[in-house]
């Protein structure tokens, strides 16, 4: 098969490639550009950078396989870094992989090769598994549990399942830095990226701030003014740290209102949920074939069964088995029957 690798320019993408060339495939290195902008990747844990692109070049010229790079610096801040700003300024916390992997390097990538590049199929290094299920082309948790990256693929369209490859599914991150490193693979001790890439090593609320400016507002509780905050673009649900109010006791943001700017804080017991309301839903599995699904609703967290799914006018409202803690608007909310990914949606509330 004629497939395109996905480099970041990072050992797992090295390795992905390396695997298909020595299965026989016909494969082409791929690196998308997404900003000029040069960074410290020794201080920095972030990917994409000038030097992760050099890096890339390097590998595939080890490996011996085509390598382009494709200048998408506008394609990324229109579909990436634009939606994550506004969702700030609405202040919910979006999740901007998961948006990323539908409408750029992931799903849109794997169409647009198919179509300029003839290719098959589009490979990446992430830790997912491919899977035949009930007759669908499904992904699902990848073998190394500390790794798995299902999560951030609930947005990614269904139909775009069967055009992707994911060779590291069934491998565990040191079964894939001892192959990097036997095969001398120069990314093979490099590290791992792990924030988002375009922050450049800030937090969102350092972003915002640089974007908006400071906004000092109200923290409120139980309708009482308790202190004060510097923009609310800063602020999580469940976020306990750095709110700067002395109450005697823990208290935790509750919510966000932009358009009053006032950040609400309340007790641990009030970030408890049994429902959620989820829009831009998005089924890689169609309902009527799911049995018992759960629900992840921040990465890492624990899954959640289902009680039942009301299908709302402009959305879908998820009745859990037991409440959630600080399920927050604008974060990902994954279902899983099992291992098996079933499909995502964004949070509204």
């Amino acid at each position: 098969m004629r497939i395109a690798v996905g480099m970041s320019g990072g050992v797992d993408s090295s390795v992905t490639a390396l695997l298909l060339k020595e299965e026989g495939h016909e494969v082409i290195g791929v690196t998308l550009r997404f900003y000029k902008a040069v960074c410290n990747t020794e201080d920095l844990r972030v990917c994409c950078s000038p030097q992760d692109v050099k890096d890339a070049v390097l590998v595939s010229q080890r490996l011996g396989i085509p390598h382009i790079t494709l200048d998408w610096e506008k394609i990324f801040y229109e579909r990436v870094i634009k939606y994550f700003v506004e969702g700030y300024k609405e202040g919910i916390t979006p999740n901007p992989c998961a948006v990323c992997n539908r409408e750029v390097k992931t799903g849109f990538l794997a169409r647009y090769l198919r179509n300029v590049a003839l290719i098959d199929r589009l490979a990446t290094g992430h830790y997912v598994r491919k899977i035949q299920y009930m007759g669908y082309s499904l992904l699902a948790r990848g073998k190394d549990t500390t790794r798995d990256q299902s999560y951030f693929m609930a947005l990614v369209r269904g139909e775009d399942i069967p055009l992707l490859e994911f060779p590291l599914g069934d491998k565990t991150k040191e079964e894939v830095r001892k192959i990097a490193e036997e095969k001398g693979l120069p990314t093979a001790r490099k590290r791992d990226s792990q924030e988002v890439c375009f922050l450049m090593g800030r937090s969102p609320g350092e972003y915002m701030k640089d974007i908006l400016g400071e906004r000092e507002g109200p923290i409120v509780y139980k309708g009482k003014v308790v202190g004060k905050h510097r923009g609310y673009y800063a602020y999580t649900v469940g976020q306990r740290r750095g709110l700067s109010v002395a109450l005697g006791k823990p208290v935790y943001v509750t919510g966000i209102d932009p358009i009053t700017n006032t950040v609400f804080v309340g007790d641990e017991e009030e970030l408890y949920k049994d429902w959620l309301l989820l829009e831009d839903i998005n089924f890689h599995l169609p309902m009527h074939l799911w049995s018992r699904p759960a629900v992840q609703t921040r990465y890492r967290s624990k899954t959640v069964e289902v009680r039942d799914i009301e299908k709302l006018p402009n959305g879908y409202k998820v009745y859990l088995k037991e409440p959630v803690r600080a399920i927050t608007p604008g974060q990902v909310c994954a279902f899983y029957e099992g291992d098996v990914l079933l499909g995502g949606g964004i949070i509204r509330i």
